[in-house]
This record gives structure tokens, C-alpha cells and sequence, in this order.
């Protein structure tokens, strides 16, 4: 089968998830504001293994850690392009498969799929790119002293899931969804944005590692209370297992694709309420910006020490 027999084979599963595939180019209309881009790849062994996770679900989670980063814009989704690498023995009804999680994921922020490519190689690498539209751009750098900082949503789940996988076991299903079916915060980067976040990244190194880039790209410090740090449920049973306390655990996990933001310090109650009412999300203060640099943490007020998630070690 020829790589256009294979596209047009996948544009006829998506349907009206995609546009124009096949094309040269995609063709976007003009827009107000600026235009965002991104692309965020996924390598088989190193973000997932086809042994945890079907098909369908690693093209869900490649779209979802793309689309993620056009919330911590504050961006509006426009389109995605998925560059699939596929094994050499792998047919038509597995990149297909790949595919229709790509779409799910992207028709659920209002992303068709307008474009990409296909190739073979030894394993399956996903790279999708993003494109979007902000009109109040939101950056790493921006955060100022005094300002609170605060997450989205709970934190761990996803490392929860690797944890069960790596000692064989199968971990609980709501740990395997926030791996598999992580849920790109477009709604809450737009409403954040809206409302005066100074600066905003989506947590995929952990909030141990993102804000040590927020912390840089500012030119602040901060401060991290981890007792306040929103801790998914089912970090209980796996934490105990590395000996350490689920605030750490959820702390040093990554890919969990919650927002990290920095907010003015008058950001509280009224705020706090609406937010929730607009997203359905609760945002929990786990810090705030300080004078100086580096990223400082306390657990009952003692100093603790971090370790980002780092997809090369």
C-alpha cells in the first residue's frame, strides 16, 4: 500500500476530525492575535510502551501533551499536524488505529487534524505540532515577586501508573487514565489568561522541574509548601512503596499536564470560586514567587529536596 492509499484510508476514518490530508500544505485563514505553535514528540519506549497502552490511547496521549502546551499559552486551538514513524511491520489498521486517538483528542478542544506525514522506521514516534490563536499571549517569563503560584487539578496519577507498570503490577484505572488520557487544559489556560496569570507552563517535567523553569525563565524564586500540593488519590499506594511521602511522590512525577501559573497575590476566594465555576477544575496555591532564584521546598517546614522528572535520564 502506497503512503497515499494510507492517508486517504485514514482521512476516510477520521471524517470531519480531519482537513485537507493529503495536501502539500495545511491553509489556515487569517486571525487576530498571535499565532502559537508546537511540537511535542513521542517515542515508543521512552514517553510509552505498547505493552501498557493500546494503539488508539498513545495517539490520545501524543495530541493531548501537544495540546497541552497551547493551554499553558493560553491559546486557542486551531488545528494539529500528526508525523507518525511506524514500524515496518505494522499495517493500515494500526496507523489508522494511532490515528483516531489523535482525532479524539484533537475534537475534543476543536483541533481538527489539517496535515502530517507518515514514515517507517523500528518503532512507533509520534510528533504532533499545534497551532493556535491567543489574544493575551501567556509565556514562562513574567512571574514577579510577591506573586501566589498555583496548580490545576491533583498531581501523581500519571507517575502512579509508570510505578505499577515498571514492578509489573496493573495500576488502578483512574492512575492509568491520567497516563493514557491525559486532558489538555485549553479551557483553564484561556480563563487564566483571561484573568491576570503572569506567567503559565503545563506541568510535563513535574512541579519540581517546571518550576525551576518558571523560577529561571522569570528571574524569581520560589517557594514550594508541598503540604498544599493537590495530591491525586492514587498516589496513596504507591509512594510508600519508594519510601517517600505522596507530596514528594506527586511532586517529582511528570506528565501529569496540569497547568503551573503564576497569579497577583490578590488572586484568592472570588476568583478561586469563578474559576471553578467557569472550568470545573480546582486550582490549589502550592507557593509563591519570591526575590532571589532557584526553587525552595518545605514539607511541614522542613527543606526537602526535589528532583524533576527527566525524560533522558
Amino acid at each position: 500500500m502506497t503512503e497515499f492509499q494510507r492517508i486517504r484510508a485514514i482521512e476516510r476514518a477520521l471524517g470531519h476530525r480531519a482537513r485537507g490530508l493529503g495536501d502539500d500544505c495545511a491553509v489556515l485563514p487569517p486571525m487576530d492575535g498571535s499565532i502559537v505553535v508546537s511540537t511535542d514528540a513521542s517515542v515508543e519506549d521512552v514517553h510509552f510502551r505498547r505493552d501498557w497502552i493500546t494503539l488508539r490511547e498513545t495517539g490520545w496521549r501524543a495530541a493531548a501533551a501537544a495540546l497541552s502546551d497551547l493551554a499553558a499559552a493560553g491559546a486557542e486551538p486551531i488545528g494539529l499536524l500528526a508525523a507518525v514513524v511506524m514500524p515496518r511491520a505494522a499495517g493500515e489498521s494500526d496507523v489508522v488505529e494511532l490515528m483516531l486517538g489523535v482525532a479524539d483528542a484533537g475534537e475534543t478542544v476543536g483541533a481538527p487534524v489539517i496535515g502530517g506525514d507518515l514514515s517507517a522506521g523500528d518503532k512507533w514516534v509520534v510528533t504532533i505540532t499545534v497551532i493556535g490563536n491567543a489574544e493575551r499571549l501567556i509565556g514562562r517569563a513574567g512571574a514577579i515577586a510577591g506573586d501566589g503560584i498555583w496548580v490545576t487539578g491533583g498531581l501523581g496519577g500519571s507517575r502512579s501508573a509508570v510505578e505499577a507498570w515498571l514492578r509489573q503490577a496493573q495500576p488502578e484505572a483512574a492512575a492509568r487514565r491520567a497516563f493514557a488520557a491525559p486532558v489538555p487544559r485549553i479551557a483553564a489556560g484561556r480563563w487564566l489568561a483571561a484573568h491576570g496569570a503572569r506567567a503559565m507552563l503545563d506541568l510535563s517535567d513535574g512541579l519540581a522541574g517546571d518550576a525551576e523553569h518558571l523560577a529561571a525563565a522569570s528571574r524569581v524564586g520560589i517557594e514550594l509548601e508541598l503540604e498544599l500540593v493537590p495530591v491525586a488519590p492514587e498516589v496513596a499506594k504507591e509512594a510508600p512503596r519508594l519510601g517517600v511521602s505522596a507530596e514528594q511522590f506527586a511532586a517529582e512525577g511528570g506528565e501529569d499536564y496540569e497547568l503551573l501559573v503564576a497569579l497577583p497575590s490578590e488572586f484568592e476566594d472570588v476568583d478561586v470560586a469563578a474559576f471553578e465555576v467557569a472550568t470545573r477544575l480546582p486550582p490549589t496555591r502550592v507557593g509563591r514567587a519570591v526575590e532571589g532564584a532557584g526553587v525552595h521546598c518545605t514539607l511541614g517546614g522542613r527543606p526537602v529536596r526535589l528532583r524533576g522528572y527527566d525524560h533522558f535520564r
